[in-house]
């Protein structure tokens, strides 16, 4: 299974992000991962709309949005609009996650579940039928920088073993290290959204970071 590597744009160079997306872009970058903070439902703000627009304006690979935001439903035409091609959103801060869903696949896009760290698997089950995607966060979401939450491990195998009988991929978010995506990729983990851990800020190129992970 071929890995997908979305580079974490809120870790980007923005004094230079021009050639930041086109570096990345060249080096082999499947999906520009977009984070969305709105200071509630996690204690930081991300990214702004001028900087989702500026990307999708000068991206030619797919750009994901994953709202960390309370009642994501009232955004959800924005951010397809905006160029999203997958739309996460954290089911504890929609009212009638099921019904954003919809909203979602009206706008012809492919809709995604993020989970928290705590967050559990059969709390989201019945949504698992109506999604393409599920993003498990790895850590606290919020914030770059931190550790990897080793507990995560155990719905990650869970999600593996039970995703044959729906019809989703499965990302994972957060501290994700060379050494992650090795080990999660041989039981079935596809997307990897790859920030400080094993990309940015390193001496190596995104030339030669990137076809590395993809074939770890």
């Amino acid at each position: 299974m071929e890995k997908i590597i979305c580079p974490s744009m809120m870790c980007a160079n923005f004094s230079n992000l021009k050639n930041e997306v086109r570096n990345l872009e060249s080096a082999g970058a499947d999906i520009f991962h977009m984070d969305i903070m709105d200071g509630q439902f996690v204690p930081n703000f991300g990214m702004g709309l001028q900087d989702y627009a500026y990307i999708a304006s000068i991206a030619t690979k797919p750009l994901d949005a994953h709202l960390m935001i309370m009642n994501p439903n009232k955004y959800i035409k924005l951010f397809s609009d905006l160029g999203a091609g997958i739309i996460y959103f954290h089911p504890e801060a929609d009212l009638h996650p099921a019904r954003t869903i919809d909203l979602i696949h009206a706008e012809g896009k492919e809709a995604g579940i993020a989970l928290n760290p705590g967050t559990s698997i059969s709390t989201v089950e019945p949504l698992l039928e109506i999604v393409e995607h599920v993003l498990v966060m790895t850590v606290n979401p919020g914030f770059s920088g931190q550790k990897y939450l080793d507990f995560v491990d155990k719905k990650i195998k869970k999600l593996t073993m039970i995703k044959k009988d729906y019809n989703f991929e499965i990302s994972v978010d957060g501290a994700i290290s060379p050494q992650k995506i090795e080990t999660l990729g041989k039981i079935g983990v596809q997307g990897f959204i790859v920030g400080t851990s094993s990309l940015f800020g390193k001496k190596e190129s995104y030339q030669n970071l990137i076809p590395e992970l993809k074939h770890l």
